[in-house]
């Protein structure tokens, strides 16, 4: 598959790592430094490129921005239609302190506004960047810890739901975008654990029935 990662921090930068490992085809894009974007496609045997390269090329886009950036990215990937938008992207204020969206609406319904033609699932706001390359490296160890996502296409929800399997995770759909109202939120609480304990950031979440 070829998989088109809009955003250089932590979260793309890892997901990308794992997704080159996996040997699907890894294209970078999007950083203030052009030489961030080729040391790590050097380093993961992936390509790099322009936003609008990368998303025109590519099966999955995952959306690793921060969500002051939004606005910034859309200018620059072009053309979207028909495409399967992975978002990571949580609605934080510049602090990273506080959710601009909340409530009765969401980012990830936001994005889908934004991106009329295109088929937006929410991914990973709740899991930290600095787990999932642990999470990938015990992929064979059981019960694996659970990544819920939602989104209103199911072909595009099918993609996204094989791709977190690989990564080591057990994927729980939560059902229609409408759900990140309460998924957006509940990453605020996986950031406090992570960041605002002296615990370190390596924290995972696991939904289960009981008696299953």
């Amino acid at each position: 598959m070829k998989i088109a990662i809009v955003g250089s921090g932590l979260m793309g930068a890892t997901i990308g790592a794992v997704c080159a490992e996996l040997g699907h085809q890894v294209i970078f894009s999007y950083s203030r430094s052009t030489e961030k974007l080729q040391r790590l496609a050097t380093l993961h045997g992936a390509l790099w490129g322009s936003c609008r390269q990368a998303v025109e090329v590519a099966d999955l886009i995952v959306l690793a921005v921060h969500w002051t950036r939004v606005e910034d990215v859309i200018a620059k990937m072009g053309n979207v239609a028909g495409k399967t938008i992975m978002s990571c992207t949580n609605p934080l204020d510049a602090s990273d302190s506080h959710l601009v969206i909340a409530d009765t609406d969401s980012g990830a319904e936001t994005l889908a506004r934004k991106f009329p033609n295109a088929n937006i699932v929410a991914a990973f706001q709740a899991t930290p960047s600095e787990v999932i390359k642990d999470v990938f490296n015990g992929r064979e160890n059981v019960p694996r810890p659970s990544m819920v996502y939602c989104g209103n296409d199911n072909a595009s929800k099918y993609l996204v739901q094989e791709l977190l399997k690989q990564f080591g995770f057990d994927p729980v759909d939560a059902g229609t975008l409408k759900l990140a109202r309460y998924i957006e939120p509940f990453a605020m609480l996986a950031t406090a654990l992570a960041y605002g304990t002296d615990q370190g950031p390596e924290w995972v979440y696991r939904f289960g029935r009981y008696g299953s």
